[in-house]
């Protein structure tokens, strides 16, 4: 296994942790799908320069940083809402609408970056070194730029994902996660959406540096939260259902990683090869993102 070395030096948008990780032949998708409507069927070779991305995504201090050096606004304040998951809008916070076919997705005024799961939620639920949500691709964006580096392209954030592994499902190898006695990452055990007896250790979010790292030294690559990457989300497909469903995602852009909200019955899509299309405005809790930086 190739090992990556921790930044030397440190400018000053580099964090400490940021991680090395060398260049050559990257692995896109996989010869073993599980979804291939999705396009992770489409196995590529690419080679990638040596580039250094965050150990971590992006936490609430960090960002924190940011909005304090720029004064920016994310989306979420400025559209004056975001989806929050059924489990985590607060009692009392009366009526709130559904997403169709999604119901357990809530619009909830208010909620943004710090006030996660909606107005005055701040003081219980915001930790600083949890990754930050709330995010669009948008301020995602906006953010990496701030900090002298991009988002990840789907190859890079592969390359690194799979930690010198080849074609692996997973970071640590090809052993799955089970709600009973192996939970190597952040995601739901239980019956979703209903019951989630939090195996893990997490209903929600775990900090940014939990759980061993791949290795590379980055952790969390699956589970957790999404990691928006630079590219748009794009599939190489002649079924009729997956092109019709294309069409209504114009613009969408490619996340990867999966979150705490899945599991192998309703989204398998905590493997490394698996995809997620979002409109580049939409935020959730559980979006966040990880930033890469040239060598």
């Amino acid at each position: 296994m190739l090992l990556a070395t921790p930044a030397r030096t440190v400018g000053m948008s580099l964090p400490e942790d940021a991680i090395l990780i060398p260049g050559g032949k990257s692995l896109c998708g996989t010869r073993h799908p599980e979804i291939p409507d999705d396009g992770e069927d489409s196995v590529r070779n690419a080679r990638v320069k040596p580039f250094r991305i965050g150990a971590t995504t992006v936490t609430n201090a960090q960002f924190a940083k940011f909005i304090t050096k720029t004064g920016y606004v994310t989306e979420a304040e400025r559209f004056g809402w975001s989806f929050v998951f059924w489990m985590q809008v607060p009692e009392g916070l009366g009526p709130t609408l559904g997403v169709k076919d999604v119901e357990w997705w809530r619009r909830v005024d208010g909620a943004n970056w710090q006030d996660i799961n909606g107005p005055g939620t701040k003081d219980a639920v915001w930790h600083s070194d949890h990754p930050v949500v709330h995010i669009s691709w948008n301020d995602a964006q906006a953010y990496a730029k701030w900090a002298g580096g991009r988002l990840p392209t789907e190859a890079e954030w592969e390359h690194a994902a799979r930690g010198g592994l080849g074609d692996v499902r997973f970071p640590w190898g090809d052993q799955e996660p089970n709600d009973t006695d192996f939970q190597p990452c952040n995601i739901w055990q239980g019956d979703f959406p209903n019951v989630n007896s939090a195996k893990d250790g997490f209903v929600t979010t775990a900090p940014a540096k939990h759980y061993e790292p791949n290795g590379y030294g980055l952790y969390n690559v699956v589970g957790n939260v999404w990691e928006w990457t630079a590219d748009a989300y794009r599939i190489k497909s002649l079924k009729k259902h997956v092109r019709q469903r294309l069409v209504t995602m114009k613009g969408y852009k490619l996340s990867k990683g999966g979150s705490f909200l899945c599991h192998a019955s309703y989204c398998y899509r905590y493997r490394i090869a698996a995809r997620s299309g979002t409109s580049p405005d939409s935020t959730t809790t559980h979006q966040g993102f990880r930033v890469v930086w040239p060598e």
